[in-house]
């Protein structure tokens, strides 16, 4: 017995898209500085982590605020609704969601 899933070689599952009728366009790319003085975590992931500067402070669209500890996660591309990021100062697993102000805002799943 075969099987199907495994004779499919042109499967790609980053490549699909459930909505066709929606043009996605391609995930930007960023540059994260190497060390951004996050020394909460160990200095492999500082560049993924930054402290939240109050009001003044805005986010970038690889940027998502924990609402647990109030740490910046910042991605190499950028987030989307529905994206998962992981918060290792607080070890709490979020899920992007755009928030009531049409920001991204994450919640925490566990």
């Amino acid at each position: 017995m075969t099987d199907p899933l495994l004779e499919t070689t042109k499967f790609d599952p980053a490549g699909e898209s459930t909505d066709t009728s929606e043009k996605v366009k391609p995930r930007q790319r960023y540059k994260l500085k190497d060390d951004t003085g996050f020394d909460e975590v160990p200095k492999k992931y500082r560049r993924f982590y930054r402290r939240w500067n109050g009001k003044g402070d805005s986010l970038a669209p690889n940027e998502v605020i924990c609402p647990v500890c109030k740490v910046v996660i910042r991605s190499a591309r950028d987030l989307r609704p529905g994206d998962r990021v992981y918060c290792m100062p607080c070890f709490s697993r979020l899920t992007v969601i755009r928030g009531e102000s049409g920001l991204l805002e994450a919640r925490v799943e566990y």
